[in-house]
């Protein structure tokens, strides 16, 4: 269940938003005015995330170039190759 906050617990809570993102591991959804307005993470969640994407991305470019046809290379082959180098 998404943890939401009015933006007032930003500016006089501070300290207690931290530590629920930081012992919950989930980001907290900050209102102003009833609405959403922004979104308030731990940096360590934030770079789990981030490096989600890059592997998202990477798997998409490769199934891509798998699809297109690109020369591969087993992983069998890959390791001798790297050993012999």
């Amino acid at each position: 269940m998404p943890i939401i906050k009015p933006i007032s617990d930003l500016r006089n809570n501070f300290n207690q938003i931290s530590e629920i993102c930081h012992r919950e591991k989930e980001p907290v959804f900050i209102t102003k005015n009833g609405e959403g307005d922004m979104v308030v993470m731990s940096l360590a969640l934030y770079e789990q995330q981030q490096a989600q994407l890059e592997l998202y991305q990477k798997l998409s470019e490769a199934e891509a170039q798998s699809l297109a046809g690109v020369p591969t290379i087993s992983h069998k082959d890959l390791m001798k190759k790297l050993k012999v180098d």
